[in-house]
């Protein structure tokens, strides 16, 4: 393919002569990048369209788990939370001091 390539350099052929040679003569793979064409368009719009879409879904799932109400503990104990937690923090250090 090198020596292809360097054939037609040598002949004076343009980029898109020498493309069309080598999709023709090997197929579409020889292309490294897809052309903006028909479906190739995909190619390009794919990767977007799912990191959108996953960036949408993580969005969701973690609106939707801090919009949950804290479960009850068994026995009616509920966990402690604002002031309480303060004040627990507070007698811990206290409580805790040599």
């Amino acid at each position: 393919m090198r020596e292809e390539l360097v054939a037609a350099n040598d002949r004076g052929d343009n980029d898109d002569l020498t493309l069309q040679s080598f999709v023709q003569k090997y197929g579409p793979t020889v292309i490294a990048v897809p052309s903006v064409t028909g479906f190739n368009i995909v190619a390009w719009i794919m990767p977007f369209m799912v990191l959108l879409a996953g960036t949408g879904l993580a969005v969701y799932v973690v609106r939707t788990w801090r919009g949950r109400p804290i479960p009850a503990l068994p026995g009616g104990i509920r966990p402690a939370s604002g002031a309480d937690l303060d004040r627990f923090r507070e007698q811990a250090r206290s409580e805790t001091d040599l």
